[in-house]
């Protein structure tokens, strides 16, 4: 029996119409779709679906829960879900998608393209028929295909503009290769039933802490956000000699008296963060930072934005954010 793969079309380069001299902007998909790969429906039975078609740097997380609360309807009724993405934004999506759906129990994959599907050279034909390939044969779990490879989306970062190989998973193997023949690795074992997060709290700030980074601005931010992601130098690094008068110290402790969370991951791609290693990493554990690990940046930001959603108390967020919810976390 054939089976039925649903796509979620949202917008980006995929189905985008124009170019040089011409800005691009979004365009009609579905006819595209039908033109430049009709072998998709030898491969199964697609649902197309426009959810929005918008470039992915306007995509906001509540179209994350938006985008969550289709896919957790329209799931039972189908065998897998594609969902076409921007490339931008898209790391962040499926990050946020693997938060929002616990227990998912059916392939979700993200894919998109560096050129539009109208062009000769695009290659978003050969990363919708993998995606749809890996959504028939692949891991139940939120995944990103790109460049014939499958990436746990909750492990994924863009790392290329202008090339096809436009996403790596630097602290997380490839869960599928897709070159002559296909290979694809179990994934997530399903746990509990699948469920649906339908909030989160999007008053979240991620600071990336540079030379010269003066402590008073993100002072001045507290006041304004629930959480806080600090980007820090290797593992977990941050300036803390008062003498400079940069130390980031106050405002750990300023977060700290306002019981806010500060996630800390690495400006790194790879390995992970270990705050008791260097001093200033030690410093600010003892105010209260939590050690975000291997997380990526996408991972770290849409993970707290769902955990101030689901915990008031302070010590169960911790919890929750330094375990490994949906493999974000080595």
């Amino acid at each position: 029996m054939r089976k039925t793969v649903l796509l979620l079309h949202t917008g980006g380069t995929l189905g985008m119409v124009g170019g040089r001299p011409q800005a691009l902007h979004p365009g009609p998909f579905a006819e595209a779709l039908r033109a430049r790969v009709p072998e998709l429906t030898e491969l199964a039975n697609i649902e197309l679906e426009l959810f929005s078609n918008v470039d992915s740097s306007e995509v906001q997380p509540e179209a994350w829960v938006q985008l969550a609360r289709r896919l957790h309807q329209r799931l039972p009724e189908v065998d897998a879900a594609v969902v076409t993405h921007g490339t931008d934004t898209l790391a962040y999506t499926a990050s946020a998608l693997s938060f929002l759906m616990p227990g998912l129990r059916k392939p979700v994959v993200l894919t998109g393209s560096q050129r539009p599907l109208q062009e000769v050279r695009s290659d978003g034909r050969l990363n919708l028929v993998d995606a749809v390939t890996s959504a028939l044969k692949g891991p139940r779990e939120v995944t990103v295909c790109f460049d014939s490879h499958l990436l746990r989306g909750n492990r994924t970062v863009k790392v290329k503009v202008a090339e096809y190989d436009a996403f790596a998973s630097p602290n997380c193997p490839p869960l599928g290769t897709l070159g002559v023949h296909t290979h694809f690795l179990p994934g997530l074992r399903p746990t509990g039933r699948p469920r649906l997060l339908e909030r989160l709290e999007p008053r979240v700030f991620l600071l990336k802490v540079f030379p010269g980074l003066d402590p008073s601005l993100p002072l001045a931010l507290l006041p304004r956000i629930r959480g806080l992601v600090v980007e820090a130098y290797g593992a977990g690094n941050v300036p803390v000699d008062a003498r400079s008068g940069r130390s980031l110290l106050s405002v750990f402790r300023a977060a700290r008296a306002r019981k806010m969370p500060v996630l800390v991951v690495s400006q790194a791609q790879r390995n992970a963060v270990e705050l008791g290693l260097y001093e200033g990493g030690a410093a600010i554990s003892a105010e209260g930072a939590i050690d975000g690990g291997d997380l990526t940046a996408p991972a770290a930001v849409t993970k707290l934005m769902c955990g101030l959603a689901l915990h008031t108390d302070l010590r169960r967020l911790r919890r929750y954010l330094e375990t490994s919810v949906a493999g974000e976390r080595s």
